[in-house]
């Protein structure tokens, strides 16, 4: 008897035990679904208001300079609601203001830079930071960030052919060199080299770089990134970089620039 007492004690006790966890588990069920629908709902009204909510954006980009042109690529971590870290690849082109193309009209040749002595191309890395100075205010609204990131700058010199008749009549494929100046800046120059000639002789000059601007956010949905930054850069080389022929050599490449922004959010 007494056996069977305990035994019924130990059921109940048991059954009890059971429907007091699964109570409690299925209390601390709705108490997540409520959070997260609380989440979910606080995105949504944030999303009307026009906030910029996001964990991670990426962004292409292509930007016209006052000095040549480029585009870019950036990832961007958000880590408070105004603050986000950036990671940034730029891969641009210096042109000197000098740079005008030519044709020799009467032999057909392909279009040239007189006087240009080498292409000049930049990859910079870089890490900054973005401040959201102003939220959209809604969906229609204009977000404006400011921005600054700066690093490693590698440039690129890759020599600038010309196709010239010599004094025999023969075609050549020339560079600029002491030897060849007079066929590389005489009257006989037939064309361009083409885009193919020189990659072989790509010369490294390392530097620095710094840039600051303004970025204007006008997409209507937070997931996606529509917009335009404005800014200037600066770039200091270790050595001189030869662009153009008889111009002052320079390491230190200042510049403003508008870019027309793509990308999007998670």
């Amino acid at each position: 008897m007494k056996k069977q007492i305990f035994l019924i004690i130990t059921i109940v006790f048991a059954i009890t035990s059971f429907a007091q966890d699964t109570t409690r588990k299925g209390v601390q069920l709705q108490s997540k679904k409520e959070i997260r629908r609380q989440k979910v709902n606080e995105l949504i009204r944030q999303a009307e208001e026009g906030v910029l909510i996001y964990h991670k954006q990426s962004v292409f980009g292509f930007q016209f300079r006052s000095n040549g042109y480029g585009a870019f690529y950036e990832l961007g971590r958000l880590k408070t609601n105004r603050r986000t870290n950036t990671y940034r690849i730029d891969i641009t082109e210096i042109k000197h203001q000098k740079e005008e193309k030519s044709s020799n009209v009467a032999i057909f040749g392909n279009p040239y830079i007189y006087g240009k002595l080498n292409n000049f191309y930049q990859v910079t890395l870089g890490y900054g930071q973005q401040y959201i100075l102003g939220q959209k205010g809604n969906k229609n609204g204009v977000a404006v960030t400011a921005l600054y990131n700066g690093g490693l700058a590698l440039g690129l010199l890759r020599p600038y052919y010309l196709r010239v008749e010599d004094s025999g009549g023969e075609e050549k494929l020339i560079k600029y060199t002491q030897e060849d100046s007079s066929l590389f800046l005489g009257p006989t120059i037939i064309g361009s080299g083409g885009l193919g000639k020189g990659w072989n002789e790509l010369k490294v000059k390392p530097g620095v770089f710094a840039k600051a601007g303004l970025r204007f956010d006008y997409g209507r949905f937070n997931e996606v990134v529509t917009g335009i930054e404005v800014g200037v850069s600066g770039e200091y080389y270790a050595s001189k970089i030869p662009i153009y022929f008889g111009a002052k050599e320079k390491q230190f490449f200042y510049q403003a620039y508008i870019s027309l922004l793509f990308g999007q959010r998670k």
